[in-house]
């Protein structure tokens, strides 16, 4: 056993922060604790060492955001607020509009069912923390994810898309299990013009045994004709399926490839390990831990090789991108500095039905390496050097590119070139046409829970009491808390009536 690092943890118990080491344990990466109350624990941390050490290089500092919230009293995650000692900006928000919802999901991390709690924030406290998030210096937070529960069972849903736009926020998504988007088809369009840009899509399996299982009810025509109705409007998809082992591991390949056959209105899949804060029981959790190498291995296997555990980059990665940006800009931009070992993510081009990942026809090392050059080369050589550099970036990016492996119908050269130039939305959203996004997101839960890895989370849920708590911080921490806090009792009685009409609205379920 070789200690790879000492850090601070979680009891999964008594959830008190306690010492830790993460290990390797000759193949995979362990991290292992005691707490004085309830014994040691060894959980999985990395499904593999190798690759472990392999994302370990795309390690690159943040700077925190220089307004924090809250004050470093306590240990390290009790302070978040976010407090001084957070390393990264905010690149996503969320905000939980709801707990309510129309499922009863055995993984959910929120259900008012289960806490007894309504806890659903009013459209001015909303506001309210929409503009926290927009205040962070130097950078506002450029996306807002609302979510919940269920984020749709709210009347007003519509109204906070379009308050989300008004406070400025480019990106706005949300994250939904599909059920009103599949009822009601004026839905979606509504959305779409009140400003949404994204559906973050609950899709766990393209049969209907995972739904049963992790949801407790089938639900694939559900979300067939959810995904229909954002066709009709054009209105963009991201699916998230949650994998479990033993449930539907073996259904990754599958999701993919239905993916690339609705690419018209799909534009990513992100994959999201199931995390063990919610109801899952304590004796299960090694049995169904899927970590980023699994899936890496997973996608390579269930594509019979077209997408290789190689094509595979940490989200940091793409660090260097922001940093050219920033240099070119002369202003602070917001940067992927999260944890090298938080998520891993590739781009995959469809070209006449042939999935080609963009890292076997673009040097990507060589690439992120040039963007890191040209961004000193700006700093140090000031007004005067930067137009030459940026004109030598642009001369020299499509060598990055081998056009004999690159798809046919895809002019790589000028899309680059494209978004360097004019570093637009519009520019990056050319970039996306025929590509998908296949990403997956291991979110901690106190098992696995890593203070190094906390501390540089760049997704961050907003609270009423003026608060931006880290993601992971959040469900494993501080949920029971906040919606102890702000919410109210409800009868049970009143809320599954109202489910159960819902629900009888549609032949669907």
């Amino acid at each position: 056993m070789m200690v790879i690092k000492k850090t601070k943890s979680l009891c999964p118990i008594c959830l008190s922060v306690i010492d830790a080491e993460v290990y390797d344990d000759k193949e995979k990466i362990m991290i292992k604790k005691t707490c004085k109350k309830h014994g040691n624990f060894d959980s999985t941390y990395w499904g593999n060492d190798k690759l472990y050490l392999k994302a370990s290089k795309s390690d690159f500092k943040g700077e925190g955001i220089e307004n924090p919230q809250t004050s470093s009293i306590d240990e390290c995650p009790l302070n978040c607020g976010i407090c001084s000692e957070h390393e990264s900006q905010t690149i996503l928000g969320l905000i939980d509009v709801t707990n309510r919802c129309n499922l009863k999901c055995p993984v959910c991390f929120a259900n008012a069912a289960v806490s007894k709690q309504l806890y659903e924030p009013s459209y001015e406290e909303i506001r309210k923390m929409l503009q926290n998030l927009r205040g962070n210096e130097p950078v506002p937070a450029p996306a807002i994810q609302y979510a919940g529960g269920e984020p749709t069972v709210r009347k007003d849903i519509v109204d906070l898309i379009k308050l989300a736009k008004e406070e400025g926020f480019s990106h706005t998504q949300i994250a939904t299990n599909g059920l009103r988007l599949a009822r009601n088809p004026d839905l979606a369009r509504e959305l779409k013009e009140a400003g949404l840009n994204t559906v973050y899509l609950q899709f766990d399996g393209i049969s209907e045994e995972p739904y049963f299982r992790i949801r407790n009810k089938n639900l694939l025509s559900t979300k067939l004709k959810a995904i229909e109705n954002c066709r009709k409007v054009d209105l963009g998809i991201v699916l998230v399926p949650t994998i479990i082992k033993g449930i539907n591991e073996d259904q990754i390949g599958d999701i993919i490839k239905f993916a690339i056959e609705n690419i018209d209105i799909i534009r990513g899949v992100n994959f999201q390990p199931v995390s063990f804060a919610g109801r899952t029981p304590s004796d299960e959790v090694e049995q169904q831990r899927v970590t980023i190498p699994d899936f890496e291995k997973l996608v390579e296997k269930q594509t019979n090789g077209k997408i290789r555990v190689e094509d595979f980059h940490p989200a940091s990665s793409v660090f260097p991108i922001s940093e050219f940006i920033e240099s070119i800009e002369g202003e602070k931009q917001v940067i992927f500095t999260c944890h090298p070992h938080c998520g891993a993510a590739t781009y995959v081009f469809v070209d006449k039905g042939e999935i080609i990942p963009i890292t076997q026809f673009i040097d990507v090392d060589r690439f992120f390496n040039l963007l890191s050059k040209s961004a000193e080369d700006i700093k140090e050589g000031g007004l005067t050097g930067k137009a030459k550099t940026v004109a030598r970036a642009t001369m020299e990016l499509p060598r990055t590119i081998d056009r004999s492996k690159a798809p046919s119908s895809v002019d790589m050269k000028n899309i680059l070139t494209s978004v360097f130039k004019e570093r637009s939305y519009d520019a990056l959203g050319n970039f996306h046409h025929n590509t998908l996004l296949i990403a997956c997101m291991h979110f901690m839960d106190p098992w696995n829970f890593d203070q190094d890895r906390v501390r540089r989370c760049v997704i961050h849920y907003a609270v009423p009491d003026g608060r931006i708590i880290p993601f992971c911080s959040m469900n494993a921490l501080y949920r029971e808390e906040i919606e102890k806090k702000f919410a109210v009792p409800f009868k049970k009685d009143s809320i599954t009536q109202d489910t159960v009409k819902s629900l009888n609205k549609s032949k669907d379920y």
